[in-house]
């Protein structure tokens, strides 16, 4: 008897079902598709800072200013008066 050759299966391989297949592709063209979307967003966001800082505005502070907003008012105060506290302890204030 010979032995079985490198690389080669000695159980049959099943292919996947069709359905699985399918699915699959589907998932990952649906994710190349909002990839593309967010790479598009992303680009449209670099555009409107550049319009800021063509009309003048400081865009570091536009930045701070929109991930400010996203924080939620108490823990918002709590990082300025932390950074408050620091700046004083630092004889900044």
């Amino acid at each position: 008897m010979s032995e079985p050759q490198a690389g080669h299966n000695t159980q049959t391989e099943q292919p996947a079902p069709r359905l699985a297949k399918d699915q699959i592709r589907s998932i990952v063209e649906r994710i190349e598709r909002m990839e593309e979307e967010k790479k598009t967003i992303a680009d449209d966001i670099k555009d409107i800072y550049a319009e800021a800082k063509g009309s003048g505005y400081d865009v570091k502070a536009l930045r701070t200013i929109i991930r400010l907003r996203k924080q939620d008012a108490n823990e918002r105060q709590e990082a300025e008066t932390i950074l408050e506290t620091y700046m004083h302890a630092l004889g900044m204030i």
